[in-house]
């Protein structure tokens, strides 16, 4: 062990250890899960009580689960902005209690209108980061080749904008980031102002450059097409790179703020740039898995965004992958606490969590099942209560629950909202145009990570499939493999092709390129991306 090593163990197993007794209690929390929902709901409502939401919906009479039902119904985000709105203008009594203070506000990633800001008080904040200390303790215990060694985390700026009061508003994975224990920022070899960068292909170079010659241990970040943007960084410039480690310079392929400038300082390294030279010669490319061994990749693996992962295997090598959970602005709402599956433990501790089951979706007042209620093998759409000020909202993630531990649902994510489409009542969900798509990959031999698929009224009906076709794929064999996995995927949908009501797929093949070029315009829009998600069923309707 190196003297670094040696100096940083002592600290490290002290952290482990403390993350390690955190892990235990949250399982032991799952063993009633309706205790521990009892308590956590009795905790929001006392401290609640005296806001001005508390007063409004009597939060002071609540002394069970049926009081609370009665006294706060179903909503959503502007249903909750009468209150979020004057939180976000500095009265935070207006939805918290006395000594909840706000640090900053999250920002919704959604891809269009206004983002949402969602308050990130003390306790919201740290049962974040307690859920984030169980995953990576969890992870490296199983991956103990990670242990000390460096963390590559993409992640976005915690304070785009400020609010009116001056408070951050951002991404609550940068403001995580700065408040890491010491000991974790240290095996960081990225420095954290490269998060503030705007443009997109310079910040993933900066990335790059700054952990090329590290043995990165464990990379980290939400979507994994991010880890697609970070290999192309060298894969597309390869004698940049190495022009770069050669010569100790920084020139990235866009603007670099002048801030910046100062910030992103490297010494020379001829050894190291023979190498990645060696490489490029050898194998004709710079991928990931040519020079990084990490020992654990963690990024989302379920729903739509599994589509990415050959092409993340392909370019990172045989790396073992844990889905980091399903979390959003609104909190941690899961822990996977094993590789190859999107599944997670229901976070039960930080969030006291309801479920409308799927098949009442969209009904006025659908019937509404606690954690300890759900049954393996159904669908639901989660419905959220936390220290962030949601209550009873419906953040629309649906969810299938595939086990237990204890009494505690562990269930996978399928989508976000129901991304579902139906132009004769088929009723079809992004999460099957997916799993269609991966059907008809593994038919025709080709990989394809984007496309979109939107229905067409017409005087048969079909649905348009918008894709840059791999060479050597015909519109005519895609259309048809498509269309016969959509069929297996949803019995409507045969059933109405069946007795045609609806018209089969209708291929549009696109240029190259064409999706990244429209995702980069959009992220530059945004700013921010490290929890984008590409649309692959539209449920608009196009009319011929």
């Amino acid at each position: 062990m190196s003297i670094r090593g040696k100096f940083l163990a002592p600290v490290a197993r002290l952290a482990g250890l403390h993350a390690g007794l955190q892990l235990a209690r949250f399982l032991r929390a799952c063993r009633d899960c309706r205790d521990t929902q009892d308590r956590l709901l009795g905790e929001l409502v006392a401290s609640a009580a005296r806001s001005d939401f508390g007063r409004d919906h009597g939060l002071g009479a609540v002394r069970d689960y049926s009081d609370f039902v009665r006294a706060v119904p179903l909503g959503d985000y502007a249903a909750l902005w009468p209150y979020l709105q004057q939180v976000l203008a500095g009265r935070p009594e207006a939805m918290f209690g006395p000594g909840l203070a706000v640090r900053m506000f999250a920002l919704t990633s959604g891809t269009t209108g206004q983002p949402k800001h969602i308050p990130v008080t003390d306790r919201f904040l740290a049962d974040y980061h307690r859920g984030w200390n169980i995953f990576g303790v969890k992870a490296l215990q199983d991956h103990r080749d990670g242990w000390l060694r460096p963390i590559v985390t993409i992640a976005s700026s915690a304070c785009e904008s400020r609010s009116s009061t001056g408070l951050p508003c951002g991404a609550i994975s940068g403001l995580l980031a700065q408040r890491q224990k010491w000991i974790v920022r240290r095996m960081y070899p990225v420095p954290a102002a490269v998060r503030d960068i705007r443009d997109s292909a310079t910040k993933f170079y900066a990335i790059l450059r700054c952990a090329i010659g590290h043995d990165v241990g464990l990379l980290t970040t939400a979507n994994p097409s991010s880890l697609i943007k970070l290999a192309q960084a060298a894969l597309e410039q390869p004698q940049r790179l190495i022009r770069d480690v050669r010569d100790g310079t920084f020139s990235p392929p866009g603007e670099l703020p002048a801030a910046m400038a100062g910030k992103m300082r490297f010494r020379p390294d001829e050894p190291l740039a023979g190498r990645l030279e060696a490489i490029l010669g050898r194998e004709g490319r710079l991928a990931p898995r040519h020079y990084w061994k990490p020992a654990v990749i963690t990024c989302w693996t379920g729903g739509t965004v599994s589509l990415y992962l050959p092409q993340v295997r392909e370019l990172y090598g045989e790396v073992p992958i844990r889905d980091i959970g399903l979390l959003a602005s609104e909190g941690r709402l899961s822990l996977p606490l094993e590789d190859d599956t999107p599944a997670g433990l229901a976070e039960i501790t930080g969030n006291f969590l309801e479920f409308i089951p799927a098949v009442a979706a969209g009904q006025s007042s659908p019937p509404v099942l606690r954690a300890h209620e759900l049954e393996v093998g159904q669908e639901y759409s989660i419905v959220l209560t936390n220290w962030a000020g949601l209550w009873r909202y419906q953040i629309g993630d649906r969810v299938r629950v595939v086990g237990k531990v204890g009494s505690c649902p562990v269930y996978e994510f399928l989508s976000r909202g129901l991304h579902t489409s139906s132009i004769t009542g088929e009723k079809l969900t992004e999460h099957q145009v997916v799993q269609a798509m991966r059907a008809a990959c593994r038919q025709l031999g080709a990989g394809i990570e984007l496309f979109e698929l939107q229905g067409h009224f017409a005087p048969v009906p079909y649905y348009q499939l918008r894709v840059e076709l791999p060479a050597g794929v015909e519109s005519s064999s895609m259309s048809e493999s498509m269309d016969s996995a959509l069929r297996r995927e949803n019995t409507e949908y045969d059933a109405k092709r069946g007795d045609g009501r609806l018209g089969p797929v209708r291929v549009k093949a696109l240029p190259p390129g064409h999706f990244a070029g429209n995702e980069d315009r959009l992220l530059r829009k945004l700013g921010r991306g490290e929890q984008y998600k590409h649309r692959y069923l539209l449920s608009d309707i196009i009319t011929d």
